[in-house]
Order: structure tokens, then sequence, then C-alpha cells
């Protein structure tokens, strides 16, 4: 009975430590990406130096019983700014397209085109099921090397940190964020664990997108 005590409290300790390891792990490549970022990452439109292209993230246009998914709606935003200011002469748009009822791409697409940016010069990317898929087919599929990636910041810091890897030269343009909202909260949560997928991913994986496929030419504006 005692030698089974003695185990029990072993086994304990031994997932106990575990579980320290694990959160020091999660925290640390938290504030890794965090760090290797801040100096890349631009908020003021003024300031962004010019680039070929912008590669803007998808994400889900609504979320539950159809309300607007500010996240979607402020990344549509930045990436018209961006056009509008002359700061970029192309739009790669690249998101998940699953199922022929969900198609992140072409409501981007769409979007832009809405708000003023020419259909020629946007190149949709339909296989960007992950942020990995996405920075990865940027260079592979639409030859991006030197380019600026558009989402929210704390997205911007893991697709910065899987580019760098990556051996591209990036930056990034944040949307605005909705902070303090059941949402950003859920997504702050999620993201602990996003980043850590992303740098095993990148660091020991070695995992490649779920598709290639052929080069997709991307149209600048002269």
């Amino acid at each position: 009975m005692k030698a089974l005590l003695r185990f029990s409290l072993q086994l304990i300790k031994c997932l106990l430590l575990l579980f320290i390891v694990g959160l020091a792990f999660v925290y640390l490549v938290d504030r890794y990406m965090d760090f290797t970022a801040q100096d890349r990452i631009y908020t003021d439109i003024k300031k962004v130096p010019h680039k070929k292209a912008a590669l803007l993230l998808g994400t889900a246009k609504y979320v539950a019983k159809g309300k607007k998914n500010y996240f979607y709606v402020y990344r549509i935003r930045a990436a018209v700014a961006l056009w509008k200011a002359g700061k970029i002469d192309a739009i790669v748009v690249s998101g998940d397209n699953a199922t022929k009822y969900y198609n992140e791409t072409k409501r981007m697409e769409e979007d832009l085109i809405r708000a003023g940016v020419p259909k020629k010069y946007i190149a949709a990317d339909y296989a960007g099921f992950r942020t990995l898929d996405s920075i990865l087919r940027a260079e592979a599929i639409f030859d991006l090397k030197d380019y600026i990636i558009i989402s929210q910041k704390f997205h911007l810091e893991r697709a910065l940190f899987i580019a760098k890897a990556k051996g591209q030269k990036v930056i990034g343009f944040a949307a605005k964020d909705i902070p303090g909202t059941k949402a950003a909260k859920k997504m702050a949560y999620r993201e602990y664990l996003a980043r850590v997928k992303a740098f095993l991913d990148v660091t020991i994986l070695q995992t490649e997108p779920r598709f290639y496929g052929k080069k997709v030419k991307v149209n600048y504006r002269k």
C-alpha cells in the first residue's frame, strides 16, 4: 500500500513538472514571436514603405447568427487603405475554401472590388487553409518574397515568424483589433496554441502546405 502511495505521489510530481515545463514553453514561444516581430509591424499607414504586393490573410466574414466578423471587416479596410495610399501595387487574398459553401477567398476578393480595388490587381489563393499554407504558397505559387502581410497584430506576429523562418523578407500592417471583446479573448487563447504549433512546424516538423500547384501570375499596377 505504501509503495502504491509513493508511486502515486511520484506520478503526480512528474505530471506537475511536465505541466509547468509546458506552460513555460508556451510562454517563451509567445514572447519570442512578439519580440522578433515588433520592429516589422506598422500601424501608421504613412510610415509603411512601398512594397509590390500585400498578402491579405483570410478569416470568416460572419460569425454566429450571421453577425459581422470585425476581424474580417478591419482586414479588408486595411488592405483598401494600403491600396489607395499607393503603398502596394497588387493584393493576394489567401483563405480557406474548404467547401463550395465556405469560401473566404472569394468573399475577400468581392469586398475589395466593391471598395475600389480593380479585380485585375487581385490574385486569389484558394488553398490558404492555414497561415503556414498562405505564407509558403505566397512565395512558391505567387512569387512573393518582399511583401506586406495584412492581419491583426496578434496574428501578424505568428505570420512574420513563419515568413522569416522561411527566408522571406516581409513586414506587417496591423489591421484594427477589437480588444476587450469576447471574440478577442477567445482568439487570444487560441493564438497561444497556434504559436506553439507554428514553432514546431517550422523548426522541427518542417511542415509543408496541404497543396502547392501551378504558378499564378500576379498583375501589378504600374
